[in-house]
């Protein structure tokens, strides 16, 4: 992915910056996806992506590592927060092989691992098919990318 850190910020009403995600909002619990919130886009913004990744998993494939647990995009710019479970936004396919929201859930005994909520300013609205997955989402939006910035949050399963 390529990067280009921004003043924006990032941030839940369920968990704080590096705080544990709540059951809830992982595999092991409902399955939604968290209440998020953005704000102080870079200027010229035109739209959003939502992508949830944790580089802790042990997995390799297609040429990247890690776990995408959600692919949310063509955000319109006047979006700037999510509610749980949203349903605002087009759907990619996560490392599971589903559309949307995937929760945490570790391998057992894997210790904890960290989840990095990015959002993604664009200098475009966008108008993409549901269904992509990372590489092709990226391939899409990096040419559009403004600025973008990250919550991090954990999970462990004992």
């Amino acid at each position: 992915m390529a990067f280009a850190p921004s003043s924006m910020q990032l941030t839940s009403t369920a968990f704080a910056h590096h705080e544990a995600i709540p059951t809830r909002h992982t595999g092991e619990g409902e399955n939604v996806s968290p209440a998020l919130a953005w704000r102080d886009a870079p200027e010229g913004t035109k739209g959003f992506a939502v992508i949830c990744h944790d580089p802790d998993a042990p997995l390799v494939q297609n040429g990247s590592y890690g776990f995408v647990h959600w692919l949310l995009y063509n955000l319109p710019a006047e979006v700037t927060a999510l509610d749980e479970a949203t349903t605002v936004g087009t759907p990619g396919v996560n490392d599971t092989g589903s559309l949307g929201y995937g929760g945490p859930m570790p391998p057992e005994g894997h210790g904890v691992h960290l989840y990095y909520f990015w959002v993604l300013a664009l200098d475009t609205a966008t108008e993409l098919p549901e269904g992509l997955s990372l590489p092709e989402l990226l391939e899409k939006l990096e040419p559009h990318l403004l600025g973008m910035n990250r919550l991090v949050g954990s999970y462990r399963r004992d």
